[in-house]
């Protein structure tokens, strides 16, 4: 039976956490409609791009609500494929944001292959006063979704399941709409849930049965039922774990935020010389546009503030 909180927030645009009845078995699935829509059509990436690039927000996201502080998770893609580099990053409180860099010429793959030959690094951020950790593995795996569990395998050496879905929502007389979802599943007995390094080591017998099978349900999910609206987050929990009973907890509000800002980008600009200021101006300005959400900052050819634009069209 499925153990419910008192007050969930609405599907969309959130994270909810939940655990296989009493058992390590712990994970998180995330549903995107409006951040990820917005996130997407700031960039205006061919949709093999967007479909990559939405994959990274969700993964970024449902990790980066085990967060135990205020801190950011980035990913990021490294490759030398015609996407050489995605970066995803997720704010605890529920920001999300993300861009890709693409080579010249036309995008011809589609999937993992777009990066190529590379490394994945995911970067826990504590901040300013505070070491970083980072973790690097090899890109393997025909998905990002098998880059990611091959990536808590090598890295963490926590068992991990996930699946992950981008695509559009059409509706009759609007423009087509990205959604975007995952699921996530480890094997993480530590208390609330928290990871540790080595968990696979201390599986009793037990423990493994129980995982392959959590593991094997976590497979059977289809993209339909994390891009559906009509498909309630609960619903598919249960559709999933019914037979063992599942447990889910408050659900965390994701939402697309950057943390561009215009006063950085000026004390950055102070710091060129005259000279160098008058090689950037274009039109009598100084343009300087986030790579995340493409909003542009304008500034006299000295180097002062002059505006902003929402975005770069």
């Amino acid at each position: 039976m499925t153990e419910k909180p008192s007050e969930i927030l609405a599907d969309d645009n959130a994270i909810l956490p939940f655990q296989i009845s009493d058992t390590a078995v712990r994970g998180h699935v995330v549903r995107l409609s409006g951040a990820i829509d917005e996130i997407l059509n700031a960039h205006q990436f061919p949709d093999a791009v967007s479909v990559l690039l939405g994959e990274a927000a969700c993964l970024v996201a449902m990790m980066g609500a085990s967060l135990k502080f205020d801190g950011k998770l980035i990913f990021q893609a490294q490759g030398d494929g015609q996407a050489p580099m995605v970066v995803a990053d997720y704010t605890a409180g529920g920001a999300l944001r993300g861009t890709a860099t693409l080579q010249s010429g036309e995008i011809t793959g589609s999937g993992i292959s777009l990066f190529g030959k590379g490394h994945i690094v995911m970067t826990i951020d504590q901040g300013p006063d505070m070491e970083r950790y980072q973790g690097v593995t090899p890109i393997e795996g025909s998905s990002l979704a098998e880059a990611a569990i091959s990536y808590f395998d090598q890295s963490e050496q926590i068992p991990t399941m996930v699946k992950l879905a981008v695509g559009r929502l059409s509706s009759p007389g609007e423009p087509d709409r990205w959604r975007a979802g995952g699921i996530m599943a480890q094997f993480v007995p530590g208390e609330g849930g928290t990871r540790e390094r080595g968990e696979e080591m201390l599986m009793s017998e037990d423990d493994q049965d129980v995982w392959t099978r959590a593991a094997a349900f976590v497979q059977t999910t289809e993209d339909d039922e994390l891009l559906d609206p009509s498909i309630s987050t609960e619903t598919l929990l249960y559709r999933l774990f019914h037979e063992d009973g599942v447990r889910v907890f408050d659900a965390l509000p994701v939402h697309a935020e950057c943390s561009c800002n215009g006063e950085k980008i000026a004390a950055v600009l102070g710091r060129y010389s005259q000279e160098d200021l008058h090689d950037m101006v274009e039109n009598d300005a100084i343009r300087v546009t986030c790579e995340f959400c493409r909003k542009d900052y304008l500034f006299a050819p000295n180097g002062e503030r002059l505006g902003e634009k929402a975005d770069t069209g």
